[in-house]
């Protein structure tokens, strides 16, 4: 194993404020510094995204806890979600989460659409495959499910795509986020190669 495979240094950040707990990673005591710049600029940046979204600090009823999760870290692929949640009076407060994946060599944010070959439908197989599991699943929908967006949210964990949805996006604030797990496997042959799938396949 070459010294680039090693897992990145990740260090957490707190920050506390009136009616703000804030838990956010960032990289630490990588090389090269340009990548570990980029990785950390963007989770900054994704962080203080989710609090405009949420109304912090405008709105004064707004309170925040915010924190995150590391999905991969290794093969030089860095997967992590940041999630916020706020409660500004009413039932109940809402949660939204965002996922992050890196090339840990360069500092490269990956899109949905770079995990794949050029050209292919990846659209449609993640959509069909999504398609029957709510199926095998049973939940009421919101909506009527067609597709995926072609920049929806995603993790990569365990040899696994994540593909997920936000709260309300598809069904019921009971149901909380829909998540579906999808093997690397059988996406084998529409998957990039030098893309951070390509790297889970080995």
């Amino acid at each position: 194993m070459d010294g680039l495979d090693q897992p990145v240094s990740i260090q957490t950040n707190q920050m506390l404020r009136n009616k703000l707990k804030l838990l956010y990673p960032s990289v630490i005591h990588h090389t090269p510094y340009s990548s570990q710049l980029a990785m950390n600029t963007a989770i900054v940046n994704a962080v203080n995204k989710q609090l405009s979204d949420q109304g912090y600090p405008k709105n004064p009823l707004a309170d925040v806890t915010a924190y995150y999760e590391i999905k991969t870290n290794e093969r030089n692929v860095l997967s992590l979600t940041l999630w916020n949640y706020t409660f500004s009076g009413g039932a109940h407060g809402l949660t939204i989460q965002n996922a992050l994946t890196f090339s840990t060599e360069t500092g490269k944010s990956y899109a949905l659409k770079d995990l794949f070959k050029p050209g292919s439908d990846y659209v449609g197989k993640l959509s069909a495959l999504i398609q029957a599991e709510l199926k095998t699943r049973d939940i009421p929908l919101l909506v009527d499910f067609k597709a995926i967006r072609p920049d929806q949210d995603f993790y990569i964990a365990d040899k696994s795509l994540v593909i997920y949805f936000q709260v309300y996006e598809l069904a019921a604030y009971v149901y909380g986020f829909l998540y579906f797990p999808i093997s690397v496997y059988a996406l084998q042959d529409i998957i990039a190669e030098d893309g951070p799938l390509g790297k889970m396949l080995y």
